[in-house]
């Protein structure tokens, strides 16, 4: 089994639709990463020769950030935001949409179950 960057590889699948399991690499992605390996993208994963292996395992680490690091960056990215207390960073705080969406209706995903409605209060006019 290939593992890469800290990731078993599914045996059964196209190299180019395995290194996707790698959190950072698309598709496109992965067929550069591919190309310059000098591996053939169509190849199945078990195909592959341990130089092979190598190869793609040092083209990910030397020209991509994946997995770890890549979730660092990003979760350092909206810290900063919050800290400089800019418009997303208050958005990222108060779990709300960040890129402009309405929230009136919808927005489910970001704000998380809905409340529901308020118990005890009279409805008017009765």
């Amino acid at each position: 089994m290939a593992r890469v960057s800290g990731i078993d590889l599914p045996r059964n699948k196209r190299l180019e639709f395995a290194l996707t399991y790698i959190h950072g690499v698309g598709r496109s992605a992965a067929i550069q990463i591919c190309e310059i390996s000098n591996v053939d993208k169509f190849k199945k994963t078990d195909e592959l020769t341990e130089a092979e292996v190598i190869r793609i395992r040092e083209v990910v680490d030397q020209n991509f950030k994946v997995e770890g690091d890549l979730r660092r960056e990003v979760n350092a990215n909206i810290k900063r935001l919050m800290d400089l207390g800019s418009y997303r960073g208050i958005r990222h705080r108060k779990s709300l949409p960040v890129n402009g969406q309405r929230t009136k209706t919808n927005a489910r995903t970001r704000k998380g179950k809905s409340k529901g409605p308020i118990r005890g209060a009279k409805m008017p006019g009765k």
